[in-house]
């Protein structure tokens, strides 16, 4: 072999180690860093205390967890419910640390999407599905209605779903001669509490008192009022003030407890009061504890007015800003809304099912036919009206609410008392 040759080989060789040792090293970055070696952290903030699906939320992570190696969610709670929530996230958002996916309260729908930043279903099922799919195979045109915001944008999807039922202490009221079909209005639901306090002293009626007026909206929706118009307030109305001042004067005369909401679902399971005004979220609880026959009944009307209830629970909205926790928000979305989670967490609430294919299953009917208390809000859930949202200030607006029924339950003048938190509202928005 000549100079030449001899140059050119060893040329050509130097060249094959240099690319062999570049392709060894690539390989071994890609390696080191490829995907299903990393460990996307998301945390999902929520409202469940224990006697409300604490412990169907625990598990459903639990689970989650175990499926997907490669994404690990830490579930918090965030006491005094969806309020509670929403203030947490305010301070969260100012000192930019939120968490990656929330629940909303209906109540604070326009709230959120007029205050945080946060990824829609339709743009994280685009983002990630390429399609919409997920979104229009699972939900009906109705429920997602429920997750608009007021100019008809999806802000989440639709989770727990409720109505407010009126449960029954049997025992009690079978004792004192009083029949279920009595208390369809609350003209009698008032007239068979009276009765049980005269003839036993233990109180007759408790309605929920959270911070939240969801409850009480439905007192007022049920004598024909309305919450709001046009984003306003106009429930300072003669039936708004009627029905209220039906609430206050069973307080007045020590017939109808006025005690914070966990309280209230105590005095109810220990057999203090007769009935309980609440959300169908809390039978699974009232059944593991009560020791009395207890079952539920739709939520009452007044005469002549017909039955009115804004539907309850909560949506799950994405508000984490980078791209693989959004990814991995929505993958845990996907399997919380799959069939048997929400079964686990009907199960450990009481909520309906939000998607057509699990409330339509054969596992949750069978479910229903064993858990009859539910069944009084699965009836009325394809009726239930949109809890009022008000738009930008409304977690101010929910406070006056909160504010007015504390005021006129500790013994304010109902109309007064109406006609300013109505004016409070309106100057705020």
């Amino acid at each position: 072999m000549n100079f030449k040759r001899k140059i050119q080989f060893l040329f050509s060789s130097l060249t094959v180690l240099a690319l062999g040792i570049a392709l060894a090293g690539c390989s071994s970055s890609k390696s080191s860093t490829a995907p299903n070696n990393k460990v996307t952290h998301i945390t999902y903030w929520h409202v469940n205390a224990q006697t409300q699906g604490g412990a169907a939320v625990n598990t459903l992570v639990k689970n989650f967890n175990k499926t997907h190696k490669n994404i690990k969610v830490t579930a918090k709670y965030n006491p005094n419910m969806y309020q509670g929530l929403m203030q947490n996230l305010q301070s969260a958002q100012a000192s930019d640390k939120v968490p990656d996916i929330v629940q909303v309260g209906w109540a604070y729908t326009n709230y959120f999407a007029d205050n945080f930043k946060y990824l829609t279903p339709t743009q994280a099922s685009q983002k990630f599905d390429s399609n919409n799919k997920f979104i229009n195979n699972n939900f009906s045109s109705r429920t997602l209605s429920f997750a608009k915001s007021s100019q008809g944008k999806l802000v989440g999807l639709p989770y727990s779903l409720s109505t407010p039922i009126l449960y029954l202490n049997k025992t009690m009221l079978d004792k004192y001669q009083i029949k279920t079909t009595e208390l369809t209005t609350w003209q009698g639901v008032a007239a068979a509490a009276r009765k049980i306090k005269q003839q036993s002293g233990n109180y007759g009626l408790y309605i929920q008192e959270p911070a939240d007026t969801w409850a009480q909206q439905s007192l007022m929706l049920s004598n024909g009022a309305k919450i709001q118009k046009n984003g306003k307030a106009v429930f300072a109305t003669k039936k708004g003030i009627e029905a209220y001042q039906l609430y206050q004067d069973l307080v007045k005369e020590n017939v109808a407890v006025h005690t914070p909401w966990a309280q209230g679902i105590d005095d109810f399971v220990n057999g203090k009061v007769a009935m309980a005004f609440t959300t169908v979220a809390q039978a699974s609880h009232i059944k593991q504890s009560v020791n009395f026959a207890a079952i539920s009944i739709a939520a009452p009307h007044f005469k002549d007015e017909k039955t009115v209830v804004p539907v309850g629970g909560s949506m799950l909205a994405i508000t984490a800003q980078k791209t693989a926790q959004q990814k991995a928000a929505w993958t845990f979305e996907k399997y919380m809304y799959q069939n048997n989670s929400l079964l686990t967490w009907s199960k450990g609430t009481g909520y309906l099912p939000p998607t057509k294919n699990a409330f339509n299953s054969k596992q949750f009917k069978t479910y229903l036919k064993a858990n009859p208390m539910l069944k009084p809000a699965a009836q009325l859930i394809n009726k239930a009206v949109p809890w009022t949202s008000f738009p930008k200030n409304g977690l101010q607006a929910e406070q006056t609410m909160i504010d007015a029924r504390d005021k006129i339950l500790s013994g304010s003048n109902v109309a007064t008392t109406l006609k300013n938190a109505q004016e409070k509202i309106n100057d705020q928005q």
